[in-house]
């Protein structure tokens, strides 16, 4: 983890405020326009952010958040008790969204979905490619950063703040990467309408999986051996055991608590992709009755 201040607290939109986050021991980790960071908060939670500074600016990250009406007390905290000079630790940035380089990209963004954009949109102007944003929100005050991309970018970003554009008819070159963060809905269609899209979820797809299982993990560094019972998670188990993995979300969508497969089948239940010789231990089980892992 890495130590900050609180450097601003600054009201972007309805219900989003912007926290600038200084390095308290000099310049932060690098990052990649993608990225979000774990952000430990006073009230013993942790949550995830995306990135929506300047990568080439180390001295500060920045994130945003929205007051989650159903909040179970990240956000609300954030909002109601935050204030500026506070210590806070950041972990390291992840990066399950990930810009690849193409000569041309479409991006899509649904209210605080515009966080990981933000810096993607910058990346792919400064590397000369073809890009354009369009950005939807329920209200031109509801949509944090509209200004700002406006102003920098101008006729690249098209706002849609009363209905949804229709994506059908957004001209997109074959060799166009189409990226795509906001509510489910939009993935939805994002994914039904472009042949390739990159998307990036806040809340985890519903899916319906086969019923839960025992099965056996093999510590390979210590060569323990743990016991997951049907109604116990591969992560709480590993816990319990006194073998920790870090974790944020407990939802699959994170990637915090990323472990090593080193023999067996895991089932995974994620909403990332998951690396091969990965599994995220907080939802994903085992296909196998034993999986070897590098804890």
């Amino acid at each position: 983890m890495q130590k900050t201040m609180l450097e601003s607290v600054e009201r972007v939109a309805d219900d989003v405020v912007s926290l600038v986050l200084r390095g308290d021991e000099g310049l932060l980790e690098a990052w990649e326009p993608g990225a979000h960071i774990d952000l430990a908060l006073p009230n013993w939670l942790t949550r995830q952010y995306s990135l929506c500074g300047d990568p080439g600016d180390l001295s500060a990250y920045r994130i945003a958040v929205r007051l989650d009406p159903l909040s179970r007390g990240g956000s609300e905290y954030v909002h109601c008790y935050l204030r500026p000079g506070r210590t806070l630790e950041v972990s390291s940035p992840r990066n399950h969204f990930p810009l690849v380089p193409a000569p041309e990209y479409l991006f899509l963004a649904g209210g605080i979905g515009i966080t990981p954009i933000v810096p993607m949109l910058q990346a792919a102007v400064t590397a000369g490619a073809a890009a354009s944003l369009v950005y939807v929100g329920r209200s031109a005050s509801s949509m944090p950063f509209a200004a700002e991309l406006v102003d920098t970018y101008g006729e690249r970003v098209s706002l849609f703040s009363r209905g949804r554009p229709d994506l059908a008819s957004l001209a997109v070159a074959p060799e166009a990467e189409v990226y795509c963060c906001g509510p489910a809905s939009m993935l939805a269609t994002a994914e039904a309408v472009f042949p390739r899209v990159h998307t990036e979820r806040f809340q985890p797809t519903q899916r319906v999986f086969g019923p839960d299982s025992a099965f056996e993990v093999v510590c390979a560094r210590s060569g323990a051996t743990i016991q997951v019972p049907a109604d116990e998670s591969l992560l709480d188990a590993l816990n319990h055991a006194g073998r920790p993995v870090p974790s944020g979300c407990r939802e699959g969508v994170c990637g915090s608590c990323e472990l090593a497969v080193l023999d067996g089948e895991p089932e995974h239940r994620d909403d990332i992709g998951t690396p091969p010789g990965r599994m995220y231990a907080c939802v994903s089980r085992a296909l196998s009755p034993r999986l070897v892992l590098d804890v």
